[in-house]
This record gives C-alpha cells, sequence and structure tokens, in this order.
C-alpha cells in the first residue's frame, strides 16, 4: 500500500515556528513535519539545540537530535538582540503555529506569548510545553524528564521489589510532545471552523498522569498501588521474562485458564500440572510464584530460544523475543514492511524508521536533519532583509 509520489500531505502549506529544545517539542514538530508542515527550528548561533551535545553515536552526531529533527530547517537568531527578535517576530507573523518549550516565562519576557501575540495573529496558534503548565504552585519549579517521571508516581510502580527503575527512554518527554502534537492538530481543525487561532497549554506533568491512568485507579480511594514487579506483570503469572538454555530471553503472557492447560501440555509437556492445587488458578499461581518460575526455568533450561518460542507459538500462547536494540535495527517484521528510509544529515546518509501509520492517500516527509543555522540567510531573505543586512548581524553575533 503506497501513496501516489505526488500526493498532498495533509499539513502541506503549514507554517509551524518552533523555539524548541530537548525533545518534548522537538518531538512535537518532527511530528508536524512528517504531515508536511514546514518547521522553522529557532537555535542558539553557533551552539544551536543543546541537544545537540547529548552525545555523539550517531556519527559523530546526537541520537536525541537525529530522532527527533529531521525535516526541519533551522534558522540561528540570538534573540538578546532586538533586530533578530524582530525578525522572529516577522516570522511568527507568516506561521500558523507557534510551538516553545523554554523556560517558565521566557517567552513573555520576549513578548512571545500567546496573550501578547493574539490580538495581532487572530490564527495564529501559541502551544507552550513545560514541567508543570502556565499556573498553579509548580509553575516555575525546573522540569526534566527524570524529575518528572518521579513527580508522576511513574517511578513508584516501575522497577523490581527492592529498586524503582526509571523509563529507558525520556517517557515524560515523549509524552507532553505526542499531546502537543494532537492538541495542535485538533488546533488546526478547530480554526478550519471558526477562523480562530488558540492557546494550547500542555504539561509533562499531566501528560505523564495522563499514561498513569490504570495504575492511579487501582490505587483509588487508598487502596495499595500496584507492586514493582521488574518486567513480570504485578498479579497475573507467568506473565513476563524467562531466560532459555541458550542465553536468550522470552517474554510470555497467559491471560486465562484455557491458555494455562495449553502452556502445560504443549510448552511444558507437563500436563499433570494444569490441575496442580498450587496452580489451578491465577491467584494460586501468583502466591506459588516462586515454585512456578522454578520448573518453567528447568523446562527452559534444555531448550533454546527459539524451541521455547515454537511450543508457545504451536500453544498459541503470547510471547516475544526479548529484543536489543541489535535486534531492533535488524527487525524482521520491520524489514518486511519496508519501514526503514534514508534521510540525509550534516554526517551523511542515516537510517530512519516512517512514521507509525501507513496511508493510503500520501507519504510522509522524510527530509534531512539540519545543521545548526543551515537556512537563516534564506528564511532572511524571504523575511526581506538584504544580504548586507544579514552580515551585519552575523558580525554582531545575531545570527
Amino acid at each position: 500500500m503506497k501513496a501516489p509520489a505526488a500526493s498532498v500531505r495533509p499539513l502541506d502549506g503549514i507554517t509551524v515556528v518552533s523555539l524548541e529544545h530537548a525533545i518534548a517539542a522537538p518531538f512535537c514538530t518532527r511530528q508536524l513535519a512528517d504531515l508536511g508542515a514546514r518547521v522553522i527550528k529557532v537555535e542558539r548561533p553557533g551552539s544551536g539545540d543543546f541537544a545537540r551535545a547529548y552525545d555523539q553515536r550517531v556519527k559523530g552526531l546526537s541520537s536525541h537530535f537525529v530522532w527527533t529533527n529531521r525535516s526541519k530547517e533551522s534558522v540561528a537568531l540570538d534573540l538578546k538582540h532586538p533586530e533578530a527578535l524582530e525578525a522572529l517576530k516577522a516570522l511568527i507573523a507568516r506561521a500558523d503555529v507557534l510551538v516553545q518549550n523554554l523556560a517558565p516565562g521566557a517567552a513573555a519576557r520576549m513578548g512571545l506569548d500567546y496573550a501578547s501575540l493574539a490580538a495581532q495573529h487572530p490564527r495564529l496558534i501559541v502551544c507552550d510545553i513545560s514541567g508543570y503548565g502556565e499556573d498553579g504552585p509548580y509553575r516555575d519549579k525546573k522540569a526534566y524528564d527524570l524529575l518528572i517521571q518521579s513527580e508522576a508516581g511513574f517511578l513508584s510502580v516501575t522497577g523490581s521489589a527492592g529498586e524503582p527503575a526509571k523509563s529507558g527512554n525520556s517517557v515524560a518527554d515523549i509524552a507532553a510532545g505526542m499531546y502537543a502534537y494532537s492538541s495542535i492538530l485538533a488546533a488546526l481543525l478547530q480554526r478550519g471552523r471558526t477562523g480562530q487561532g488558540g492557546h494550547i497549554d500542555v504539561s509533562m506533568l499531566e501528560s505523564l498522569g495522563e499514561w498513569m491512568g490504570y495504575p492511579m485507579y487501582y490505587a483509588f480511594d487508598g487502596a495499595p498501588p500496584p507492586p514493582r514487579a521488574g518486567a513480570a506483570h504485578a498479579s497475573i503469572y507467568p506473565y513476563g521474562p524467562f531466560a532459555a538454555g541458550d542465553g536468550g530471553t522470552v517474554m510470555l503472557g497467559l491471560q486465562n485458564e484455557r491458555e494455562w492447560k495449553a502452556f502445560c501440555e504443549l510448552v511444558l509437556q507437563a500436563p499433570e500440572l494444569a490441575t496442580d492445587p498450587r496452580f489451578d488458578a491465577n491467584a494460586r499461581r501468583n502466591a506459588h510464584r516462586e515454585e512456578l518460575q522454578a520448573l518453567i526455568l528447568d523446562t527452559f533450561s534444555r531448550l533454546t530460544t527459539e524451541e521455547v518460542l515454537q511450543r508457545l507459538d504451536h500453544a498459541q500462547i503470547a510471547n516475544a523475543r526479548m529484543n536489543d536494540m541489535a535486534g531492533l535495527w535488524a527487525h524482521p517484521q520491520l524489514q518486511a514492511r519496508g519501514r526503514w528510509r534514508q534521510v540525509d544529515s550534516p554526517a551523511g546518509e542515516l537510517p530512519a524508521l516512517l512514521p507509525p501509520g501507513r496511508h493510503s492517500g500520501f507519504d510522509y516527509r522524510m527530509d534531512a536533519i539540519p545543521a545548526v543555522g543551515q537556512h537563516t540567510d534564506a528564511v532572511l531573505h524571504e523575511l526581506g532583509y538584504a544580504d548586507e543586512a544579514i552580515a551585519r548581524w552575523r558580525a554582531a553575533g545575531a545570527v
């Protein structure tokens, strides 16, 4: 199912200006660019978005930056310079959306908050992304991903019984970026009906708090929260990782008694365990985890990972191989579905996953990752600035 080469993308013709750094806002705007929006990323002259310096794992480029910044134009402006700030305001005047995740209050001090912009630009959509939102007692607290994971209770239900563990990716940033993205799409639809822009206030705490809905309700009215159970399910057993004899790890999950019977007969090849009074209901299997785990591991120790997976598939038990990053890069399902593309970058071509959701009507935009300030001159020329002015600004460090 491939879209026509000349297909129109949903956000073609939409211009997004973003004062962004780190992950939440860049992830939001990259997804807008995936759908065809022109995203103009405003960065500090010289160093740019500080996420560019997080690491050098991708041919000298930052893994975070490569992931969240393809298909964008980079304009370098020192917003402390009055003329550079005026250029930014001229750029915003032509934009449909302004996204920012600067420090609390920074946009307002420059006259870039919604209250300052709305009267002059009534169709403009302004999306502010912050740790805790634009008001409330936590408004001015610094907010990094791990701090929000802690504040939102994520750490309290993640990890092993003895120690909490953070997510292996920036889950709070990702949650905020996703809600900013979907909120902007909704605001564009709303503007199509009303002709009016609007203000979107997205907080990392509220975004991750929404994702914590199940454990919150599980602990409703003072009830005990879900216990930390490592990679195993907190209340269903067997449901989690089990080692195979060749050093691999298999994740499996049983959902009902029919599957338990099939597991005993076809996977463990010990049908008598199905009616063992220690294990004949989930509550009892959960209460006797250690005993059942020992039986499962004893069987699996004589099998390779592939043999365990084959037995589980034969028994129609849900399962997965516990992949590492190399396994994900080489995943046969992603290869078979043609999910990889090549995108250009300052370090040459790099592989990139297509966005989730395969559409019949259009192809996603998969353009280059920009160098700092790569598009500054071109964008300033669009705004009517002459080469002489740009050269003067560059000499003054404004671009």
